[in-house]
C-alpha cells in the first residue's frame, strides 16, 4: 500500500491524501450501514485527473469507489477493504450557460442547489430537486438516475441530460457534450453511464436541458380518506392543470411520526385524515391560476373526492408544507436499526401492497413502526420500518421485497442498487437482464476496477 501510495502522489501531486489525512466523512454514505475508513483517497480536480488515477488503477487492477456528496442510501459510494477512494468534491463548477440553446453545463462535484441557483439567475428552471439538493451533486444525480420532487412533469434526471463527459475503466475520455434534443446519430451512448451508478465508467461533466420559469406556482396540502380518493384527485386535477408538478402522497403514520419527532410542525388541516396530498401546479396565467387552482380543489370537495384542503398564501405556507414532507430527514437521523425502503409498485397495486406490508409485519414483529409516503404518482413508494432490534432489519428487508417482487414492482425506484440491494435484484430483473448487465459491465470494465461489488 505504501508503494501505491507514492506511485499516486507522484502521478496526481496534491491530490492524494492517506493515513491520518482521511476524515470519516469519507467511510460510509447516508445509509450508515458498513462504514469503512480508507486508506486512500485521490480528490481529483480535473478530467484529466481522474483519467490518469483510472488508468493506473485499471493496470495495476487497483479498486476504486466513486464518491460525490454521499447523499446515497443504497452503500453505493461506501468504500470497501482495499478500495481507493475517487472523490469528486473538487471538481466543480459551472462552465456554461447557454440561454440560446437553454442549457447548463456543470462539472460532476458541483451540488444541485448550485445548479438550480444558476437556472435561476439565467431567468430559467432546472426541475431537478432532491430533499438532498444542498450536498448531492449532480454527478451522482447522474450516475444514479435520480428521481425527486418532480419526476411526474418532467422525468427522472435522464430526462434531463442531453450530454456528459465520462471516463471509462481504462482511463479514456469520452466527451458527448451533445446540446441539442434531437441527435439519432448512432448509439446514445451517455444512457451507459446513466443509472450505471459508476460501474460502467466515471461521469465527470454533464448538460442538463433548462426549461422557462413557470410564471405562477400553486401548492396545497389535501386530506383523503382511502386511497380511492388520491386517484380521482390526482387523475382530475391532471386533467384540469396544465401541469401538475409535485404530488407528494403522506400516509398518517408518516405525519404523525414527523410531528412526535418535530413539536414545531403543528397541524395543517383541521381534520386528522389517513391520508395525505402535497400538490403543486404550475401555470403561466399570473391573473387566472390561482383563482382556477381554487376552484378545482372546491370542485373535488363538492364531488366527494377531497375530504379538506389549506392552500398556501404565502411562501412561508409552502415552507411549512414542504417541512412536513421533509421530516423524513428528522426520521432517518434519530431511528436506529431501520429498514428504509425506496420502492415502486404499479399505483393499481399501492394500496393492497401498503396493507399488505402492514399486516404481515406487525404480524411478525412486535414493536413494529411503520412510516409510509412517497412520490405515488410515479409509483414511487418509500416505508421506514423498524422495532428497535437489529436482528429484524435483513428479516424486514426480505419480507417487504419478496411483497414487491410478487407484486410486479421494483426494489429501487431512484436510490439505485448500490451494495444494500444487490441480493435482491432478481425480483424485480429477470435472468437475461442481469446477464446482459454482466455482459456490459465486462466488456466496458474487464479488471473489474469500478465500484466492483455494486449493482451486480
Amino acid at each position: 500500500m505504501v508503494n501505491v501510495i507514492k506511485a499516486l502522489a507522484a502521478l496526481l501531486p496534491g491530490r492524494v491524501i492517506s493515513g491520518s489525512q482521511v476524515s470519516d466523512k469519507y467511510s460510509v454514505d447516508w445509509s450508515g450501514e458498513s462504514a469503512f475508513t480508507p486508506a486512500i483517497v485521490v480528490r481529483a480536480k480535473t478530467v484529466s485527473d481522474v483519467s490518469k488515477l483510472l488508468a493506473f488503477c485499471d493496470q495495476e487492477k487497483l479498486p476504486i469507489v466513486t464518491q460525490g456528496g454521499m447523499t446515497g442510501l443504497s452503500g453505493g459510494s461506501t468504500p470497501q477493504a482495499s478500495e481507493i477512494v475517487l472523490s469528486l468534491e473538487l471538481l466543480s463548477g459551472i462552465t456554461d450557460v447557454d440561454v440560446e440553446s437553454m442549457t447548463l453545463t456543470a462539472l460532476a462535484g458541483t451540488p444541485l442547489e448550485q445548479l438550480q441557483q444558476a437556472a435561476n439567475e439565467a431567468g430559467f428552471y432546472l426541475p431537478l430537486d432532491l430533499g438532498a439538493r444542498g450536498s448531492c451533486t449532480i454527478g451522482g444525480n447522474v450516475a444514479t438516475n435520480a428521481g425527486g420532487n418532480q419526476v411526474l412533469s418532467y422525468g427522472m434526471t435522464r430526462a434531463l441530460v442531453l450530454g456528459l463527459e465520462a471516463v471509462t475503466a481504462d482511463g479514456t475520455v469520452i466527451r458527448s457534450m451533445n446540446k441539442m434534443l434531437k441527435n439519432n446519430a448512432g448509439y446514445d451512448v451517455k444512457q451507459l453511464f446513466i443509472g450505471s451508478e459508476g460501474t460502467l465508467g466515471v461521469v465527470t461533466e454533464v448538460v442538463l436541458r433548462l426549461f422557462p420559469k413557470p410564471l405562477t406556482k400553486q401548492s396545497a396540502l389535501c386530506g383523503f380518506s382511502n386511497f380511492s380518493q388520491v386517484v380521482s384527485f390526482l387523475q382530475y386535477m391532471q386533467r384540469s392543470c396544465s401541469r401538475v408538478s409535485t404530488f407528494e402522497l403522506m400516509w398518517d403514520n408518516y405525519v404523525k411520526q414527523v410531528r412526535q419527532m418535530n413539536q414545531q410542525l403543528t397541524p395543517v388541516l383541521a381534520n386528522d385524515d389517513l391520508l395525505y396530498v402535497l400538490i403543486e401546479t404550475e401555470g403561466n396565467d399570473p391573473e387566472g391560476d390561482d383563482t382556477f387552482f381554487n376552484c378545482q380543489l372546491q370542485a373535488c370537495l363538492d364531488d366527494g373526492i377531497l375530504n379538506d384542503a389549506v392552500v398556501a398564501q404565502s411562501e412561508r405556507d409552502v415552507s411549512r408544507f414542504w417541512q412536513l414532507r421533509d421530516g423524513v430527514t428528522d426520521i432517518l437521523a434519530k431511528v436506529k436499526y431501520r429498514a428504509n425502503f425506496d420502492i415502486g409498485v404499479p399505483i393499481s397495486q399501492m394500496a393492497n401492497f401498503v396493507h399488505t406490508v402492514e399486516v404481515e409485519l406487525t404480524a411478525s414483529f412486535e414493536n413494529l413502526q411503520l412510516c409510509t409516503f412517497g412520490h405515488m404518482a410515479d409509483g414511487n413508494l418509500h416505508i421506514i420500518a423498524w422495532t428497535g432490534r437489529e436482528a429484524d432489519v435483513d428479516v424486514i428487508y426480505k419480507q417487504v421485497y419478496t411483497l414487491v417482487g410478487e407484486m410486479g414492482g421494483t426494489i429501487t425506484a431512484e436510490h439505485g442498487i448500490g451494495t444494500l440491494k444487490r441480493q435482491y435484484l432478481s425480483l424485480c430483473r429477470l435472468e437475461q437482464e442481469i446477464n446482459l448487465m454482466r455482459a456490459l459491465k465486462k466488456a466496458m470494465d474487464p479488471n473489474n476496477i469500478l465500484n466492483p461489488g455494486r449493482v451486480i
